[in-house]
């Protein structure tokens, strides 16, 4: 377990992959009472901060009016491992940091918290000693994405293989939350994480 002196003494990461429920996992740890870092929102915020770096990483149509243009932003990021990792470069220490500070407040309540980083693994940044994994089967990823974003399949397996495979995720696991089923299911399985949380942090 970490020192009092370490940051994300009570922290769990929550992760998974494109279209695995994470979302869903985090608003119902919400509703049981657990408060919620959540990586992709301070990354929206960060971005818009930093739209002046990004038009001069990738030109000036990546902005529009309230900011930079996420959706235009992806489709050159995502298509490009070169500028993927330009762009990461110059925005992950920046959410760190963000993320640091709020988490030096939540460790504080000395009680367990979530921080949502979908690229959790990728990014090997978060010093946190429990990691939640949302799962999914790949097939189920893509069509559930397909559905959920409204793009072609071809364009949720491009983003799929961008990220680390679902399977070396789920063996990575702290906690496993399968959503390979229903609602009920995906239910079910939180709480009995939950229960399991509640037990290691007493």
């Amino acid at each position: 377990m970490p020192t009092e002196e370490e940051p994300f003494k009570y922290a769990i990461a929550l992760t998974g992959g494109i279209a695995t429920g994470k979302s869903t996992v985090s608003k119902l740890f919400e509703k049981e009472g657990f408060s919620v870092i959540d990586a992709d929102t301070i990354a929206h915020q960060v971005l818009n901060d930093a739209s002046a770096e990004v038009a001069g990483l990738f030109g000036s149509e990546v902005l529009h009016e309230n900011g930079v243009d996420r959706k235009a932003l992806g489709a050159i990021v995502f298509n490009d491992a070169e500028k993927r990792k330009a762009l990461e470069s110059l925005l992950h220490p920046l959410i760190y940091r963000e993320i640091l500070r709020l988490s030096r407040i939540e460790d504080a309540k000395k009680k367990p918290y979530l921080i949502d980083i979908p690229l959790f693994f990728e990014t090997a940044r978060y010093n946190t000693y429990k990691v939640i994994v949302v799962y999914a089967t790949q097939p189920q990823q893509i069509e559930r994405g397909m559905q959920r974003d409204r793009l072609p399949r071809e364009e949720i397996q491009r983003r799929i293989s961008a990220q680390m495979d679902i399977e070396e995720k789920r063996g990575k696991a702290t906690y496993l939350i399968d959503n390979s089923g229903d609602e009920t299911q995906l239910h079910q399985e939180s709480l009995r994480v939950i229960d399991e949380i509640k037990k290691d942090f007493s």
